[in-house]
């Protein structure tokens, strides 16, 4: 291959432009992959907007053939986790790169040795830049991703693997459709199952207020960061990230697909469905070069006009501590899955993602008939002292 690869810190404009755009040409041909919303990719890579950099510090890379820019990374230190799970490790993020195992090694090793240089013991990843937003190399199930779930080609595993990193976890996405439910009898076995869980238990659920959603997000991100602090790799958020998860989530909002469960009317928990705005934006299709408002038009359409969208995922979901081992999970679930075949639309569900660890909400899932149809990887690679 001609031309060594060279790998240098993104400072200029111009770095920050190719670093920025270097998605739309890796991933042109591939049919799969969804374009995000130039605003958000913006919000997510700017220090400045993202609520996460005030804890965090790192730096982007990029790895250029000649004048060619052939991959891109993001090294960097979240103090947070450190402190919450008392490690001493970096990350990497915003892993992008063509099929070329030389380029691919020079921006891990960047990475590595700029976490190194900080003293600390592994790199992990990848994540952009928390939990809460993109996580993991997708291994298993190359098909078009859902609302806020990363893509990557299929040879992304195998240049991390030969890169010297290990498999640190997995984490499920599921799927159900309605057809395989209907067949199954699925949501008439768990109807009876679930109203005799919430008699024993004294648990009701209600559909998120309309009226009042100020204050029902309030209690959202009150129930949020206690449902899962236990779970591997999680950090409570910030009341800003919180607030900019709330504000992101909004703009695709359904509250039919949004539940709370009290237990002796008692908050216990949560869970929230939101139409997959991916089929929108596959035919949008957001690039540089072209303002967001003719894109955004382009998406009314596919999602107003003549919707397409026959898919919903379920990416937030969670039971307070105190409640647990009463089934308010179980609970929960079934009352988005109804609500989804009561939908005339929605054929699809995502449950995703789930850590493999998580074992109990993996039985959940596939007591209800779900199957994992996808699997993103956690890598990690130990730093020599």
């Amino acid at each position: 291959m001609s031309n060594s690869v060279s790998v240098r810190k993104v400072e200029s404009r111009e770095d920050f432009k190719a670093f920025f755009e270097f998605p739309w040409t890796l991933y042109k041909d591939d049919p799969n992959w969804v374009p995000p919303l130039l605003s958000m990719r913006r919000d997510l890579l700017d220090k400045k907007k993202n609520p996460s950099w005030e804890y965090m510090e790192g730096d982007f890379f990029a790895a250029w053939r000649g004048d060619k820019i052939v991959g891109t990374i993001a090294a960097f230190i979240n103090k947070r986790h450190n402190e919450f799970h008392e490690e001493h490790i970096g990350w990497f993020g915003a892993f992008d790169v063509y099929d070329d195992q030389e380029a691919a090694t020079a921006l891990l090793n960047i990475a590595a040795e700029w976490v190194k240089a900080r003293g600390y013991d592994a790199v992990r990843g990848p994540q952009t830049f928390t939990t809460h937003e993109d996580v993991g190399i997708l291994v298993d199930g190359f098909v078009p991703p859902v609302l806020l779930m990363p893509y990557n080609h299929p040879y992304y595993g195998k240049l991390l693997t030969n890169a010297g990193f290990e498999k640190a976890m997995d984490v499920f996405s599921f799927h159900l459709s309605r057809q395989g439910a209907l067949e199954h009898a699925t949501m008439d076995r768990l109807e009876r199952l679930t109203k005799a869980v919430m008699k024993r238990n004294k648990i009701t659920v209600r559909h998120i207020d309309r009226k009042r959603l100020k204050e029902e997000f309030v209690l959202f991100k009150e129930i949020y960061n206690t449902a899962w602090d236990k779970n591997w790799g999680f950090v409570p958020m910030t009341p800003k990230e919180l607030d900019a998860l709330v504000k992101s989530l909004g703009q695709f909002f359904e509250p039919d697909f949004a539940f709370f469960a009290d237990v002796d009317d008692q908050p216990a928990g949560f869970i929230m469905g939101i139409p997959d705005f991916n089929q929108v934006l596959r035919l949008a299709y957001p690039r540089p070069g072209e303002l967001e408002i003719f894109t955004l038009l382009k998406a009314l359409w596919h999602w107003k006009l003549k919707p397409v969208i026959d898919w919903v995922r379920i990416p937030l979901m969670g039971v307070k501590q105190d409640f647990r081992n009463k089934g308010v999970d179980a609970v929960l679930y079934y009352h988005v899955l109804e609500a989804l075949m009561n939908s005339k639309s929605i054929q699809h569900s995502d449950s995703g993602w789930i850590l493999e660890a998580n074992e109990n909400m993996v039985s959940i899932a596939k007591s209800f008939g779900s199957e994992i149809y996808k699997t993103h990887r956690f890598y990690e690679k130990k730093i020599s002292p």
